[in-house]
């Protein structure tokens, strides 16, 4: 679907155009009204619930905990927690919502003119009056959309990456934090706040219970894009494959590592990396890796091409497993797949249905390949058929 010059509620008056050109790793935007009449899917005894579950990925923050300022506890909690929690001034943030709640999971369509290989996840936070969890910065872009209640936020500015932090705690909060003229606003259900990496940011829950929902995208660092690439190229690499020095002219002085013998390293580095074709497989199979590895687990006894074929003929549709991440390429006529970490040859019209977030009928059988390429998705535990509650 092309959004090209198309207006969305969501940007207030922007196209994702004019939205991608002018702020998307740029500066903040503060969308009054980017989701009108917003109901939050989850309530917070329900997000509590959530991070009461193990495996769930959850946070407990308080301002003044028992144990000293700023105290960071860690799911999966109890009754008990919650029950002795004071008032206010505390936050409870869960990682990963959109894995376990389909209307959260629903939220990512309005933002499918982003590619849905960059989202990390969707957090959703819950703080009385007063939470926060201090001022900061995040290394990635985030639509923070009020869910709930009301939270003011407060800019302070792109700031550097040696930027002091407070020490001896458990959370990175700046030890200054100077607000941005025109960057003070309160935010009411279906106000969004865009805010590119880098930016310092500090949030309050005011005088109600508060509900964030925060849109999360990621990137690799350089330190994480060159390691992985490198080890993914170097396991390909045949052994003869070395630095040369063939033609040099003789030593001026022992032991000098002289500046030709660096420009041929550097060389040897840059070329032996240079690989385009094994660039687009290294970063098919990076970023599609789940979030939670355990998420996608494949079928102790695996289902066979036929019954899989039976199911969909059926009237059974096929689902993708939360927490799976789906990209796909073509590249001089050959399409790759790529499902949550693997790269598998495909039918290129194929992958783009696997690709799309929508429930998989049988009608997709007619495609090359089709069968097959499902039945193994649902073995990995990529796909799956929704189970029958009465087992």
């Amino acid at each position: 679907m092309s959004h090209r010059n198309e207006p969305l509620t969501l940007l207030g008056d922007l196209t994702p155009e004019e939205f991608l050109k002018s702020y998307w790793q740029q500066k903040p935007l503060l969308i009054r009204g980017a989701i009108p009449d917003f109901v939050s899917p989850l309530d917070p005894d329900e997000l509590a619930g959530l991070a009461c579950e193990p495996g769930v990925e959850a946070r407990l923050v308080e301002e003044n905990g028992p144990n000293g300022p700023w105290q960071v506890s860690h799911g999966p909690f109890d009754d008990a927690t919650f029950e002795r929690l004071p008032q206010g001034h505390w936050s409870l943030l869960v990682q990963a919502v959109d894995h376990y709640v389909p209307d959260v999971a629903a939220l990512m369509k309005s933002f499918s003119f982003l590619p849905n290989w960059r989202l990390d996840d969707i957090m959703v936070s819950y703080a009385p009056p007063g939470g926060s969890v201090g001022p900061h910065v995040d290394q990635y872009d985030v639509f923070l959309l009020q869910g709930r209640g009301h939270r003011r936020w407060q800019l302070g500015g792109k700031q550097a990456d040696d930027a002091p932090i407070l020490q001896g705690i458990d959370l990175k909060i700046l030890a200054t934090f100077e607000i941005e003229p025109d960057s003070d606003w309160t935010l009411a259900p279906g106000d969004m706040l865009y805010l590119p990496p880098g930016w310092a940011h500090h949030g309050v829950s005011q005088t109600d219970d508060c509900m964030t929902y925060s849109i999360g995208f990621r990137a690799p660092s350089a330190d994480e894009a060159i390691t992985s690439f490198a080890d993914y190229l170097g396991e390909q690499l045949p052994g003869s494959t070395r630095y040369g020095d063939a033609g040099m002219a003789p030593a001026e002085a022992i032991g000098e590592l002289d500046d030709a013998a660096l420009e041929r390293m550097r060389h040897f580095i840059l070329s032996t990396l240079d690989q385009p074709k094994e660039l687009a497989q290294w970063f098919g199979r990076v970023m599609t890796q789940p979030k939670y590895m355990d998420q996608v687990i494949p079928l102790e006894e695996p289902m066979s091409e036929e019954d899989l074929v039976a199911q969909l003929h059926a009237g059974e549709p096929l689902f993708h497993t939360p927490g799976s991440r789906v990209a796909w390429r073509t590249e001089q006529g050959a399409t790759t797949l790529f499902v949550d970490g693997d790269g598998l040859p495909c039918d290129p019209t194929l992958a783009r249905r696997i690709a799309d977030s929508a429930p998989i009928y049988a009608d997709v059988l007619e495609l090359d390949g089709a069968a097959a390429m499902l039945t193994h998705l649902v073995n990995a535990g990529s796909l799956g058929f929704l189970e029958d509650e009465d087992e």
